[in-house]
């Protein structure tokens, strides 16, 4: 078994290449005049009827208290619309707009070619590798977290 002092480079390389990679997909992002939070809002709701402001909290990496915020300055690039929920009157969809729903068919095959280009000296072998040790990363902090999955980290 390992001891907590053999960790610290694999943490810092975990938080470093994190670090990169968001910069990385960020200069793709920018050049569509839009922030990683936005985009990340435009990709999930691509190909979807809109979800509420509960569901894009759960499948996002946007905290609660930034959501609303991101979904205004969509909302104002005329992207993103605002409709009461059908099923709950207190709760309200956000949907892609015509705008939005072009720039989603756009820039998503555009954004995959962007990533891809990381990966393209990796083996289908090196991504299955690196696929399932990141799993089992996320899987071994959600249990170190008392079973609280991706959902609750956006609290």
């Amino acid at each position: 078994m390992n001891s907590p002092s053999t960790f610290p480079s694999v943490l810092r390389e975990l938080a470093r290449t994190h670090q990169v990679f968001l910069a990385y997909a960020a200069t793709h992002v920018h050049t569509l005049d839009l922030t990683l939070p936005q985009f990340d809002i435009i990709l999930t709701l691509g190909n979807t009827a809109g979800m509420s402001f509960k569901q894009l909290g759960e499948k996002t990496i946007i905290t609660k208290g930034t959501l609303t915020g991101v979904i205004n300055r969509l909302e104002d690039k005329g992207l993103v619309q605002r409709m009461a929920s059908k099923t709950d009157g207190r709760s309200q969809i956000v949907r892609l707009t015509e705008a939005g729903a072009a720039l989603f068919k756009r820039a998503y095959p555009e954004h995959l070619e962007f990533i891809y280009r990381i990966f393209s000296d990796y083996s289908p072998e090196d991504i299955a590798t690196l696929e399932a040790a990141l799993v089992r990363l996320r899987e071994a902090v959600t249990a170190a977290r008392g079973g609280k999955g991706e959902e609750s980290a956006a609290d």
